[in-house]
């Protein structure tokens, strides 16, 4: 399979990074320790914390690249479908990538606002760069954890959507980005 994608169907790298990103997204999701600030920050939760915020930081690093490399790498041609489907697809897109930026940038505001470090595995710190403002941070908190919820509705109906290309209107839209041989 090649690097780029081509007219009909993604690039491995572009697939890389969208399944990549999936797995990541959900095990975030299902590692979050939630619940109140003295329960996530509290030494019991720090495993579960701090591989929580490593999955969502790599979520983060992961969708810039990607993004990066979007700047330079085609989109597979649509096939044919009504109109406002590309339309719909566009605006869908458009919402998950700004949640893959929001809920990470939300954790990492939020904590940093409470005056936490953002602690990742390996030891790894990042300490707070902004001033501690803690009202702010708890609300902020409390938005990444809206956000986390929604990206998961969001990333449901995009699947939902791929399923009915494939199963319904019978067309390429899931095969392309899926790992396989190419299409005719």
């Amino acid at each position: 399979m090649a690097a780029h994608s081509t007219r009909l169907r993604y690039g491995a790298v572009t697939q890389l990074f969208h399944w990549i990103t999936a797995i990541l997204v959900l095990a975030a999701y299902l590692y979050g320790p939630g619940g109140s600030e003295q329960r996530v920050y509290s030494s019991a939760a720090d495993p579960a914390r701090q591989l929580h915020e490593t999955l969502g930081f790599s979520v983060l690093v992961l969708v810039l690249l990607r993004l990066l490399w979007r700047t330079f790498d085609a989109t597979p041609d649509n096939p044919p479908m009504p109109a406002w489907m590309p339309l719909m697809a566009r605006l869908g897109h458009g919402l998950l990538y700004a949640l893959l930026l929001a809920v990470p940038l939300s954790a990492i505001i939020g904590a940093w606002l409470e005056g936490h470090a953002v602690t990742l595995l390996g030891g790894i710190y990042i300490n707070p760069l902004l001033a501690q403002a803690h009202d702010l941070g708890v609300t902020t908190a409390a938005i990444h954890r809206w956000l986390g919820d929604a990206i998961l509705w969001v990333a449901g109906a995009h699947a939902a959507a791929a399923l009915f290309h494939h199963f319904v209107l019978k067309d390429r839209v899931l095969r392309s980005m899926l790992p396989m041989p190419p299409l005719e």
